[in-house]
């Protein structure tokens, strides 16, 4: 196999050429042009080292089928009890950046820069890049941003400030995309918590046929308030 260094212009390998640690691709820049490029190519940015940015399309990918979504009782009694106020792209930034702050177990500091934070921003403000937020109160305790290109959506971070609050940010979105007719809710590595609500791992062969059919799709860009 091969890691590709990046032209100037918005150009990916196809997916199928990835190391076997899902690394395909070395270089280029986080424009929105690239951005969505990558995405409509089952290929994803993961973080940047000095200059370089470095392109994913791991094998396995983890994918959560809005209707496999599996609801815990404990969580069905908190959305019962309207604790939390949910909202769609009204605080982007305040989102992105509670993600960029989360601590993660085993890792140090974030691979979410500012100049991720910037590229997604401006994702955002052109109708492609959405987030999920969650409020107690007037406090934001939680939420998740992701692209959305057709019928798929591709979850890029999620974070809490209180229990439970991610996970009640995850159902608000499996619900919208639910109803909108989404196909799969992209959640690109596998981790046990994802797997305990219903995600599954596919092979990367089988992810890229379902994302080019997804992607047949007329996207909803805009804001989803």
């Amino acid at each position: 196999m091969t890691v590709y260094l990046l032209p100037e212009d918005p150009f990916f390998p196809p997916a199928d050429d990835a190391e076997s640690d899902g690394l395909i691709a070395i270089g280029g820049d986080l424009s929105a042009e690239r951005l969505l490029q990558a995405y409509a190519h089952g290929i994803f940015p993961w973080f940047r080292e000095e200059d370089d940015v470095f392109w994913y399309s791991p094998d396995p990918r983890m994918v959560l089928f809005p209707d496999h979504f599996k609801i815990p009782e404990s969580l069905k009694r908190i959305i019962r009890s309207h604790k939390f106020k949910v909202t769609f792209d009204t605080v982007f930034e305040q989102v992105i950046r509670g993600c960029a702050a989360a601590p993660r177990p085993g890792q140090e500091g974030t691979w979410i820069t500012d100049e991720f934070i910037e590229a997604y921003i401006a994702l955002h403000k052109r109708g492609f890049a959405h987030s999920v937020e969650v409020f107690y109160r007037e406090d934001l305790v939680g939420g998740l941003y992701g692209i959305s290109l057709g019928a798929a959506f591709f979850g890029e971070s999620m974070f809490f400030k209180m229990n439970n609050a991610s996970k009640v940010a995850l159902h608000a979105l499996v619900e919208r995309c639910r109803k909108n007719g989404f196909s799969f809710i992209d959640c690109q590595v596998e981790t046990s918590h994802l797997q305990s609500l219903g995600a599954s791992l596919v092979d990367r062969t089988d992810y890229l046929s379902l994302l080019q059919k997804a992607l047949k799709n007329k996207t909803i860009a805009g804001p989803w308030r």
